[in-house]
């Protein structure tokens, strides 16, 4: 292959995308498949809009350094390896490391604005979206904020209402008419997941 192809995963919080990411990398061996997420290009807290009742918002696009997102993608497809300090949820009991990615055949790109972002979206070349009903994508939100962040709930489900929800429909749920897999997570994305092996590994062997 002479270009990398570039796979676009999005979905809301909470939609199981960290999993579904770990399944396919278990699956692949890094010399097939490369990694970027933009959960590694947040802004520092001191930098991140404001609502209107003064709370850090980070569901919004500019929340993320674009540029970075978008040049360390334009790197890996011509073939440079990138390094990107981890992110950790302003987590201070994690200490951050930095990440190397080498540059593969398939190149996933995944995050809330991957399809919103035009420079992104014209490079891709297949989009995925990963689907669950907003219900479950909060308990699960619930949960994990409170075991994995330490975040009451009262304040998770302020940021549900008020950053998470409004950034689902102004951002990322009008582009998933446009997708070429829509995959329900519901319950399990097992099905969805076979899907994508079986289209990578399709591309992989031309």
């Amino acid at each position: 292959m002479n270009e990398p192809y570039l796979i676009g995963i999005a979905g809301g919080s909470a939609s199981g995308k960290t999993s579904f990411l770990q399944a396919l990398l278990d699956y692949f061996s890094p010399e097939d498949l490369s990694l970027v997420s933009q959960d590694n290009y947040y802004r520092p807290p001191e930098d991140q809009p404001l609502d209107d009742q003064g709370k850090k918002n980070f569901d919004l696009p500019q929340s993320i350094d674009r540029t970075g997102f978008i040049t360390d993608i334009q790197k890996l497809r011509s073939g440079q390896p990138i390094e990107r300090l981890e992110y950790t949820f302003n987590n201070p009991a994690v200490t951050p490391e930095m990440i190397r990615i080498e540059p593969a055949p398939i190149i996933i790109s995944e995050g809330l604005f991957v399809f919103h972002y035009e420079e992104v979206q014209q490079m891709l070349d297949y989009r995925v979206y990963l689907h669950a009903d907003a219900e479950i994508r909060l308990q699960r939100r619930i949960n994990r904020d409170h075991k994995e962040r330490g975040y009451p709930e009262q304040e998770v489900r302020y940021q549900w209402e008020n950053h998470v929800r409004p950034a689902d429909r102004q951002f990322l749920e009008p582009h998933r008419e446009q997708c070429h897999l829509v995959i329900d997570n519901n319950v399990r994305f097992d099905e969805g997941l076979e899907k994508l092996k079986q289209h990578i590994e399709k591309v992989l062997s031309k």
